[in-house]
């Protein structure tokens, strides 16, 4: 092939990569459960702008910014066997550092879950009618509609030095 016939077949793989549709968002990234899941389970140092950056590359953009948080939609993604909608992770507006996901399993079913999956288990806590469920290293599984939000939430390390 010429030189010219190379650079013209390049200028049309790169024409027909760029016109080609993209998909809105990805799939679920295979390192999701090892990330996600085990800052969810409070199993990792948490620091959101990391969270941030892998959620933003994984998913895109977040869809809100609400309540100390970004939110981003998480489709055909699951974690210990649960459906999960939504994860945010918190911005830098609380003294708090959290991340946490909404998903599709009641409380009571997302705690077996976890358990059966990574021997963590969600003692409940108090005796209301929907009451917190809290592992011993603090991530907690909150009611939701008949669903769950699980989360950890620490305080932000004092600044060094």
């Amino acid at each position: 092939m010429t030189p010219a016939g190379r650079a013209l077949a390049v200028a049309v793989v790169l024409a027909s990569v760029a016109l080609a549709p993209w998909p809105a968002t990805a799939a679920m990234p295979s390192t999701f459960g090892p990330v996600i899941g085990n800052a969810i389970l409070c199993r990792s140092h948490l620091e959101n702008n990391y969270f941030y950056n892998y959620l933003d590359t994984a998913f895109g953009k977040s869809y809100k910014h609400e309540g100390g948080a970004y939110w981003f939609k998480t489709p055909d993604t699951t974690l210990w066997g649960a459906e999960v909608k939504e994860v945010w992770v918190s911005d830098d507006t609380s003294e708090l550092i959290s991340i946490g996901a909404l998903t599709e399993s009641e409380p009571d079913k997302l705690a077996d879950a976890v358990k059966s999956a990574v021997g963590l288990r969600y003692p409940v806590q108090g005796a209301d009618k929907y009451p917190l469920r809290v592992s011993a290293l603090g991530s907690t599984i909150a009611y939701v509609n008949k669903k769950s939000k699980i989360y950890c939430a620490r305080y932000k390390p004092l600044p060094t030095g």
